[in-house]
């Protein structure tokens, strides 16, 4: 029977699978760059958002930050002693699971730590709100201390598109971004240190 002209198969995505060379190249940055770099941070991701993660990428320029498959990631560290990468670097291996990514680094472990804290989009200042950091949190106010108000429009006022921007950030429930660290690797030392979240945002 001749074919259906009919019966086509339609994708409804552009996204193609990776191939296995692309995979194969992940594993072999990954294994290329762990040596050149003093800690490798296993960080997660909460509503992750493609901008966001570029202002972290771009904030992190002399850092390596890698995304991909958890299993792969894991066996490029390493699953056991024996076919570790560097001594210690199988113990990260339990961390990854879920939405997670390595972020590969000399900076001191405590300046990644209270960076990615304390790390928010700045939407906020974008569009000319007075904001200050507290604790990781931001808040309404100047960095001097003054200003705790802020109105955003009055009754009668025509909008322009940054109040109607501020009006939609703050009536619409919203999911923050954030990048939470779960444990980190030295070169050091090669041991793992396990960091818990909920001490990052203190």
């Amino acid at each position: 029977m001749p074919k259906s002209k009919r019966s086509k198969v339609v994708h409804m995505t552009q996204v193609s699978k990776k191939t296995r060379d692309q995979k194969e190249q992940l594993f072999k940055n990954i294994r290329d760059a762990v040596p050149e770099y003093q800690h490798v941070f296993v960080f997660s991701v909460d509503n992750m958002r493609n901008s966001h993660l570029k202002d972290v990428r771009r904030e992190l320029s002399d850092c390596r930050i890698f995304f991909g498959k958890t299993k792969l990631m894991a066996k490029a560290l390493g699953h056991d002693a024996a076919d570790a990468l560097a001594p210690g670097t199988e113990d990260l291996s339990k961390y990854l699971s879920g939405t997670v990514g390595l972020i590969l680094t000399n900076r001191p472990a405590q300046e990644i730590l209270d960076h990615l804290s304390t790390f928010a989009p700045p939407e906020l200042r974008r569009l000319g709100v007075p904001t200050k950091m507290v604790k990781g949190k931001i808040v309404l106010g100047e960095e001097s201390g003054e200003g705790e108000a802020y109105s955003v429009c009055k009754e009668g006022d025509i909008l322009d598109s940054r109040q109607t921007r501020l009006l939609k950030l703050f009536n619409v429930c919203l999911s923050e971004f954030k990048v939470n660290v779960l444990a980190y690797w030295s070169s050091a030392t090669g041991e793992v240190t396990e960091v818990n979240p909920s001490a990052m945002e203190e």
